[in-house]
């Protein structure tokens, strides 16, 4: 798990948010509301069903725009630190709705928006700082693990100072924050930092991870949340396509760019980056390249987005 979020600090570079311009900025602002509003309906509604509001964290970002890596990591958090019995079961399954609604979704809401308005494909864009490296051997791995390692280490200890002083913190926090200055550091000093190898062991790992978090769901657990888990996962689902089709499209400037975002947002905001990419690209096989698109989406559901979502869920949990 502090693989993975490691891993994740690495693709938080500011000269790649700078080159996004006017979009990644946008839409990292819409990110913070939506992230605050999934755990706002999450929080609210467990606590109308006369739940702790923290199961409605478990229904809100941590599992939708956290996706199975975040639902994992704060399920535990949930059972074992706050006693939340079925947490990380509620989070875990969670994560797998929204995986799979944000897919069939994300794509017809695009299409709509697209032949609503009739609009076309924009002009090139260019993608600075983007690394397009794709040599990759023994010594660069080795290198890499090495940043991890030493960034997962250097992180325990800005784990223990902060919770020295009472603020609760997931463990993989420090190693992510860690990994964001490591990152804009080597940037600015211009080393090569083989960030392709550190995806490949934080992808390897996270798979490791889920298949261990998996293994040990208990399904029965969350019998008797069944219902109250159809009715908030509903209205996020709700929630999340009018935000998308109406907010993303309008503040990012009723494009075809802006219409493909909306289906990357699905993407991310209920699933995964992955589910954010295929999702795009399905709008472009059907009407044509979307570059801003095209680029804002990893950047923002592979590193603003997960930023974002630790610092709210990080509020939520010491003021609940």
């Amino acid at each position: 798990m502090r693989v993975f979020f490691c891993s994740v600090g690495f693709t938080a570079s500011a000269a790649m948010l700078r080159s996004g311009g006017r979009t990644v900025l946008v839409m990292a602002a819409l990110m913070l509301v939506l992230v605050v509003s999934q755990n706002l309906i999450g929080v609210v509604y467990a606590g109308s069903f006369g739940l702790d509001p923290m199961y409605g964290l478990a229904l809100g970002s941590v599992s939708l725009s956290g996706g199975h890596g975040t639902a994992a990591a704060y399920g535990d958090l949930l059972v074992d630190t706050y006693g939340l019995d079925g947490a990380d079961t509620v989070a875990i399954a969670s994560a797998t709705f929204g995986l799979a609604i944000a897919g069939v979704i994300g794509g017809p809401l695009a299409r709509s928006l697209v032949r609503r308005h009739s609009l076309h494909p924009s002009e090139g864009y260019v993608t600075e700082g983007v690394e397009t490296e794709l040599r990759s051997d023994g010594q660069r791995f080795l290198t890499a693990l090495l940043y991890l390692i030493l960034c997962i280490g250097a992180g325990t200890v800005v784990n223990m100072a902060v919770e020295s002083v009472g603020v609760t913190i997931p463990s993989y926090l420090g190693a992510m924050l860690v990994a964001i200055v490591v990152r804009n550091v080597v940037d600015r000093r211009h080393t090569d930092v083989p960030l392709k190898e550190i995806d490949v062991i934080g992808w390897v790992s996270l798979c490791m991870f889920l298949v261990l978090a998996l293994m040990s769901i208990k399904l029965w657990q969350i019998a008797d949340l069944a219902a109250v888990m159809i009715v908030v996962l509903a209205l996020q689902t709700l929630f999340l396509a009018l935000f998308s089709y109406f907010a993303v499209f309008r503040a990012t400037g009723r494009s075809y760019d802006s219409a493909a975002l909306v289906a990357g947002t699905m993407g991310f905001g209920m699933g995964a980056t992955p589910n954010a990419v295929a999702n795009v690209e399905a709008v472009t096989s059907e009407f044509g390249p979307a570059p801003v698109a095209g680029f804002t989406v990893p950047v923002i559901g592979g590193a603003v987005l997960d930023v974002l979502n630790t610092g709210v869920l990080l509020v939520f949990l010491n003021v609940l």
